[in-house]
């Protein structure tokens, strides 16, 4: 069998995104232009990534970056708490703006393409989301809960159009407020109905459980999205967080039925994104974390495999990012086999945490 080329298929993965998204905006000159001119830079940042290669570098093209532990909202199973990774008030020791800013253009020298910024909730951090539009050439998705959308930030993202904000909508609003609170889902949608007025680019994300599946590929809730002007979709399996929340977590007969839905939806809706995660791996040749295909920065800093896995080797603080690409943790998941091994849910490493733990307490 041949060997499985990553570097080649996650760059198609960009520019089929970037292609979809191109097509997305036809009627939209301002936006059009942003992703002609993002298309270029994209196009040069996997002509350094594939240089890195040669030198035996492997830099993906995504990655994720939680710029701040606080959230607002205690969203029901939601996995960063669980992991204690987010809190109501800010945690001492978090990365300041000028840091992000460093490992941005640091990112935007190797050759990433997308920066998804998460958190808790990242618009909490404008100082960072500020700074992130300082790098056109990198698009920036922010993943928020839209509670702190406001008439400043319409200004920032109408003149930094690298910063795309992505809301998390669980389906109708009896779905959205039972998860992430009452009022949740009507702000969402008032935001949506600002964004198309203002004419900005914007998507949804959407986490998929066993109760959610079936409305969240419906043809009434994705036209409610494409009538407001939403531009992409990125639905999130969920990952059980506590053994009480697994029958919340899809199975293989659901991901069959979910990716022939998905296939559905690229067809008959060409005005829109889809994309999933981590979707199936086999066609990725594995877990594409550890910076197969992406990698996390947690707030203070270290350098995670991905926001399910959150244990590291490697600081930012104390290294580059090249460094970090390569840390022990990383090199020691990839080349050990662990990504490609046969799991049941959606996320390979939070099945496996004793097992990635025990890697860490070995390199101690």
């Amino acid at each position: 069998m041949a060997e499985f080329d990553i570097q080649k298929y996650m760059t198609s993965g960009v520019e089929r995104v970037i292609k979809d998204a191109m097509k997305a905006t036809l009627k939209d000159p301002r936006e059009s232009v942003f992703l002609m001119r993002f298309a270029k830079a994209s196009r040069k940042a996997s002509d350094r990534r594939a240089a890195h290669g040669k030198e035996g570098l492997h830099v993906p093209p995504f990655l994720i970056a939680s710029i701040t532990s606080r959230c607002n909202l205690h969203c029901a199973g939601c996995y960063s708490r669980q992991n204690n990774a987010t809190e109501d008030c800010e945690a001492h020791d978090q990365l300041t703006a000028e840091e992000w800013g460093r490992i941005f253009r640091e990112a935007d020298d190797l050759g990433f393409s997308f920066i998804l910024l998460a958190g808790g909730e990242p618009m909490i951090r404008r100082d960072v989301i500020e700074k992130a539009g300082e790098f056109p050439d990198i698009m920036f998705p922010i993943f928020t809960n839209g509670v702190y959308i406001n008439k400043r930030y319409f200004e920032l993202l109408d003149k930094c159009r690298n910063l795309i904000p992505v809301m998390s909508i669980e389906g109708g609003r009896e779905s959205t407020d039972a998860r992430r609170g009452e009022g949740i889902y009507d702000k969402v949608i008032a935001n949506m109905d600002a964004f198309k007025e203002r004419r900005l680019l914007y998507g949804c994300s959407v986490t998929v459980t066993t109760e959610n599946i079936r409305d969240v590929v419906s043809e009434e809730f994705i036209s409610s999205l494409s009538s407001r002007g939403c531009k992409a979709v990125i639905y999130v399996e969920y990952v059980p967080v506590t053994e009480e929340s697994k029958e919340l977590a899809i199975d293989d007969d659901d991901r069959e039925f979910f990716a022939d839905e998905l296939a559905r939806l690229r067809r008959e809706h060409p005005e829109m994104v889809f994309i999933s995660f981590p979707g199936d791996e086999k066609s990725s040749g594995g877990c594409i974390a550890a910076g197969r295909g992406f990698f996390h920065i947690n707030s203070h800093g270290g350098a995670e495999p991905c926001p399910f896995s959150p244990f590291s080797d490697t600081n930012v603080r104390d290294t580059s990012l090249r460094d970090a690409i390569g840390s022990g943790l990383f090199r020691t998941l990839v080349d050990g086999g662990l990504l490609n091994d046969d799991h049941r849910g959606g996320c390979v490493l939070f099945e496996k945490r004793e097992l990635v733990e025990a890697l860490i307490r070995d390199k101690e």
